[in-house]
């Protein structure tokens, strides 16, 4: 008889890309600036602005890591998106309220369903995310947090993927080891490699096609995580 690869005990699953859409924030930026200012911008000058405001944000998100670290970060982002519209004259506190207007997150439609299931095995489910410590606001929003067993966000744990640190921090919430661990995420620097740096079995989404990875398990959607087993014997690193 051939031996059956064990279910993990636990998941790791990244957020954005994993579990949440950004739906395209231009053209709501747009929409807000209009609405709330009376400013007209071209579509491009929209997009030129929330990237900048976008890379801005990735350079500096760990800096949310409390409520008041989190609203200084926004009053930062929001200044980088005044001064890339040339707009010195909107003032602060409205425009990162327009900011925020136009930052809207939605959840996969395969996310709940392979969630519920996930639960429903026994499997501890707890998410690592290079995000703000406003991510939890946003899966609660998306009535995504009574699935999870815990939430852990770069800012939080001091560290960002790949880092070894926020994946141990992740086991520890998730009280499980490595050996008895996925990694679910869309980032082959990020998720996949971060993950084997403590050895923690890593799974690619790719939600849309792509380069076949080799020797990276790889799944289309969370659907997927049901028959996704431990590997028996030595691992492909």
């Amino acid at each position: 008889m051939h031996a059956t690869a064990p279910k993990p005990a636990a998941i790791l699953l990244d957020a954005l890309g994993t579990l949440v859409a950004l739906e395209p924030p231009a053209p709501r930026l747009r929409a807000e600036l209009s609405q709330r200012f009376g400013l007209e911008v071209s579509e491009e000058q929209a997009a030129a602005a929330i990237a900048a405001e976008i890379a801005y944000y990735r350079a500096h998100l760990d800096e949310g890591r409390d409520e008041s670290g989190l609203q200084a970060l926004r009053r930062r982002c929001a200044d980088v998106l005044r001064q890339a519209l040339s707009a010195a004259e909107l003032e602060l506190n409205p425009l990162v309220e327009t900011l925020l207007a136009s930052l809207r997150f939605t959840t996969f439609a395969d996310v709940r369903p392979a969630l519920v299931a996930a639960r429903s095995r026994g499997q501890r489910l707890v998410v690592v995310s290079n995000w703000d410590v406003s991510l939890h606001g946003v899966l609660r929003a998306l009535e995504l947090e009574p699935l999870l067993d815990g939430i852990l966000t770069s800012a939080e744990a001091g560290a960002r993927k790949p880092a070894p640190a926020i994946f141990e921090q992740a086991l520890a919430l998730a009280g499980a080891g490595p050996e008895e661990t996925v990694h679910v995420g869309d980032s082959l620097d990020d998720d996949v490699a971060g993950a084997r740096n403590v050895g923690i079995e890593p799974v690619l989404i790719r939600r849309q096609s792509g380069p076949v990875v080799r020797e990276v398990r790889t799944i289309s959607s969370l659907a997927e995580l049901a028959g996704v087993a431990l590997p028996v014997g030595p691992k492909l690193i």
